[in-house]
This record gives C-alpha cells, sequence and structure tokens, in this order.
C-alpha cells in the first residue's frame, strides 16, 4: 500500500545529452511513458534488454544503456531511488512509468519488472530518436552537441 502518494502521473525525463544544465524535466505527459514502453516493446523483439534493478544499475555504471525505465510503484522506493540519478550523471536518458506490471509485459517477462534497460536498440531507433525529440522540444536549452 502506498501512503502519501499522489495518483497523477509524473514522468521524468533525463536529457540523454551531456551538457542539460541541470537534465531534469518533470512532464506529465502520458504520451511519453507510453512511448518509453512501445521502444522496450520492439527492443525485447530486435534488440537486447537489461531487466531488473541490478542488471539496470550495471548497465547505466557501464553506460551502455540507451533509455532506462523504471517504474514509480516500486516498494519499497529506495530500491530503483538511485536509477535516475545514475542516469543523470552518465547522461542517460531515463523515464518514469507507473506500474511494474505494464514494465513487466512490455519486456516480456511474465512477471512485474522494476526497471529496464536498452542496451541495443534494434528497430527501436526511431522510437528513442522521437523521445529525445520530445525531450528537447520540452528544453529548449538543450543542444545538439551529441
Amino acid at each position: 500500500m502506498m501512503l502519501g502518494t499522489s495518483k497523477r502521473r509524473e514522468v521524468f525525463i533525463l536529457s540523454s545529452m551531456a551538457n542539460t544544465g541541470g537534465g531534469k524535466i518533470k512532464m506529465a505527459d502520458k504520451e511519453i511513458a507510453d512511448k518509453a514502453l512501445e521502444a522496450v516493446e520492439v527492443a525485447k523483439a530486435t534488440g537486447k534488454l537489461k531487466k531488473g534493478t541490478n542488471e539496470v544499475t550495471k548497465a547505466l555504471e557501464r553506460g551502455v544503456a540507451k533509455l532506462v525505465v523504471y517504474a514509480k510503484d516500486v516498494q519499497p522506493a529506495e530500491v530503483v531511488m538511485h536509477i535516475p540519478l545514475i542516469a543523470k550523471e552518465k547522461g542517460i536518458m531515463c523515464v518514469e512509468v507507473d506500474s511494474k506490471e505494464e514494465l513487466g509485459a512490455a519486456a516480456g517477462v511474465g512477471i512485474p519488472t522494476s526497471a529496464v534497460a536498452i542496451v541495443e536498440e534494434g528497430d527501436a531507433k526511431t522510437l528513442l530518436k522521437e523521445l529525445k525529440a520530445k525531450f528537447a522540444s520540452a528544453n529548449p536549452a538543450v543542444s545538439e552537441a551529441n
């Protein structure tokens, strides 16, 4: 049971570019979360994923993750709390979605999953470009340096 949490959808995106000037943009946009889940589904079929908090953390630290998606409803929250911080430090795009059940289904595992990282995009490359473009349009201070 989640006490004291808001029911509204919040998506946090961290820039995939190094010079973000803060890097964290808060957006209430279901479309971005849905695009991220769609990218995970496509990468599952044609690319390569890392599933679970430990594997995602390793992928982030090694700098091989292209996109990280983590669930908001993980209990205790400390389990995934470090993921957006490492993503920001490494300049990797990070999206928060509402449920670990949704994320697990998108990743193709039969159980809820706390976090997923796309390591090889496969056919999801265009979806990732769209996500980056949405972020860049929401944060005009970001330059196209990377």
